[in-house]
């Protein structure tokens, strides 16, 4: 507790600290004892990675990559609502033509496999030009071309309602897509500026998937009916929970290495054992239980790196909730350092607290934004819940207003590592010296998002967003929603001062004066109550050792075509 806990409220801090204490001591027990003995690094530069990075002459042609993953892929179009769980976008990059790749700085680069040029050709009006490569064609047969841009930018830029879209961010600027000088050219043409370009069509969606919103909304569930990549659906076996990606043979750039790329359902904790046991050759060691298994696992190496990653928790915009001061009180009820050292207590990366919703720590232009929303002040946090009507109703009971109980739900997915099952526990003890009341209710992990998160059916839960880069993404995550349509803000809070401010940063070229504009975003949001930031997310993961081209990426992407073992 902090220095200013009067003598009056001693016991029931006591109490709390002995929570923490227990929640610290629970998050070790597969590490071995209750204190955190383990040496701590700095989080790793902005431009690291760390991925065994290899020449393609250096990895052997073919064999087999097993990998996790979280939950099974339901929607696969990502340009649709509920097709943005990082996996699938990530693997859909690797079978959709993603334009630009990002580096270890977070740096686009253009892919030469679709794109010869790609360019800025006017300013007044913004004209991107894109010259594509001529051999880049669709599994149907066709060649990619400026129909396949216009499709994307009508779907995406939130003019037809019946799209249930993602994020229109950047295709609402876009007035005109057309044809250039010849068919493998493209001509974009923006009503106002926008920073980010490089960042749509990416990946392009082929138009002849997304003909009708029924199609953009329906007809990629469960399946992608066209590709253009290195690799392609070998297996996808639902009742398995497998999914294989293979070399497509139609493809016209430089073969993918490995033969086949598995990836296997399993909760986070499951990979520990399955790792062990060869099942997979790269697991998550991001907490304390499994750095200390798989730290001295044979021919093992642990990777770092730092990504765009938050752990974060966010609040619904339902019941008690609706009401700022209620959500705002939440935020400054919580001791946010004795959280993050609940999450960090055995991981060998330091987990740094996170002061901002749309910068990383390692990325120009941070600052920390919280103020006094996310200071831990037990007695402004009551305060604020006696402004906003709930009255005290006696030690360790929730507050009362209008006969209803101060009583809210954690929605917690089923596989949630146990650190963090600590840290919403130790949060709950925390939310009780308010006068708050906090139940952790599990769900299924394949029902988490899908049926929880992103219809907004939740009063408290955490998620980790991720690469939500480059900065123009965020607005995604916290603009106001049009009708049913929430975007990446299932919580539905927001304002139009937000809105505006983000819309205003990522339409200004200067760097240096976006930033002003975003952080003036971030220390609004915070204000809104929408979502306490704990810390950016290490990437710390085993791999197998031999396994190349893959680990901790930090701000790069992935590329699985990359992916093999080395000779």
């Amino acid at each position: 507790m902090d220095a200013s806990t009067t003598a009056r409220r001693l016991g029931r801090a006591t109490a709390l600290a002995v929570a923490v204490a227990l929640a610290v001591t629970a998050c070790t027990s597969g590490g071995g004892g209750s204190a955190d003995k383990v040496a701590k690094s700095e989080p790793p530069r902005q431009d690291s990675q760390d991925i065994n990075a290899k020449p393609l002459d250096q990895v052997k042609d073919g064999g087999e990559v097993r990998f996790p993953l979280y939950q099974w892929i339901t929607q696969w179009n990502p340009l649709q609502v509920d097709g943005t769980y990082g996996d699938a976008v990530s693997i859909m990059r690797a079978l959709e033509p993603s334009l630009f790749n990002t580096d270890a700085s977070g740096t686009f680069q253009p892919n030469a496999d679709y794109l010869l040029d790609a360019k800025v050709t006017s300013t007044s009006p913004e004209v991107i030009t894109y010259k594509l490569n001529p051999k880049a064609k669709w599994s149907d047969g066709k060649p990619l071309s400026y129909l396949d841009f216009k499709a994307d930018w009508q779907a995406s830029n939130g003019k037809d309602p019946a799209y249930n879209i993602a994020d229109p961010s950047g295709y609402e600027q876009i007035s005109a897509v057309e044809q250039g000088a010849d068919p493998s050219e493209v001509k974009v043409t923006f009503s106002e500026p926008y920073a980010d370009w490089q960042n749509l069509f990416r990946p392009l969606i082929p138009a002849a998937g997304i003909a009708t919103p029924d199609d953009f909304n329906k007809g990629w569930v469960e399946k992608i009916p066209i590709t253009a990549g290195a690799l392609k659906i070998g297996v996808a076996d639902k009742t398995a929970q497998t999914l294989t990606l293979v070399p497509d043979p139609a493809w016209w750039g430089t073969k993918a290495k490995a033969d086949k790329i598995t990836f296997r359902v399993m909760t986070q904790s499951a990979t520990t054992q399955s790792y062990l046991n060869n099942e997979i050759d790269l697991a998550t060691a991001g907490t304390a239980a499994a750095y200390g298994q798989l730290k001295d696992a044979k021919d093992t190496a642990i990777r770092a790196a730092s990504p765009w990653d938050e752990v974060h928790i966010s609040f619904g915009s339902g019941g008690a909730l609706a009401d700022q001061k209620v959500r705002q009180a939440l935020g400054k009820a919580l001791d946010r350092s004795a959280l993050i050292k609940i999450a960090n207590n055995g991981v060998p990366v330091e987990f740094k607290p996170l002061g901002n919703h749309i910068f990383m720590p390692n990325q120009t232009g941070y600052q920390d934004n919280s103020g006094e929303w996310a200071k831990f002040d037990v007695p402004a946090a009551k305060k604020l819940l006696e402004d906003a009507g709930w009255k005290e109703a006696g030690a360790g009971q929730p507050r009362t207003k209008d006969g209803q109980s101060l009583q809210l739900h954690w929605t917690v997915n089923e596989s949630t590592p146990q650190a963090q099952i600590d840290l919403a526990t130790a949060a709950a003890a925390m939310w009780l010296q308010a006068g708050v009341k906090v139940s952790l209710d599990k769900v299924p992990a394949n029902d988490f998002f899908t049926k929880y998160v992103n219809p907004g059916k939740f009063e408290i839960a955490s998620w980790r967003n991720t690469d939500s880069f480059p900065l123009s993404k965020s607005l995604g995550n916290f603009r106001l929603p049009v009708g049913d349509n929430t975007f990446n803000n299932p919580s539905r809070i927001g304002s139009q001062e937000v809105d505006d401010l983000l819309k205003k940063a990522a339409g200004t070229v200067d760097p240096v004066e976006a930033a002003k504009l975003y952080n003036q975003a971030d220390a609004k949001i915070w204000e809104l109550g929408h979502t306490v930031e704990l810390y950016q997310r290490p990437t710390v993961v085993a791999t197998r050792k031999g396994l190349a081209n893959y680990g901790a990426f930090g701000l790069a992407g992935e590329d699985y075509a990359k992916v093999g073992w080395e000779k």
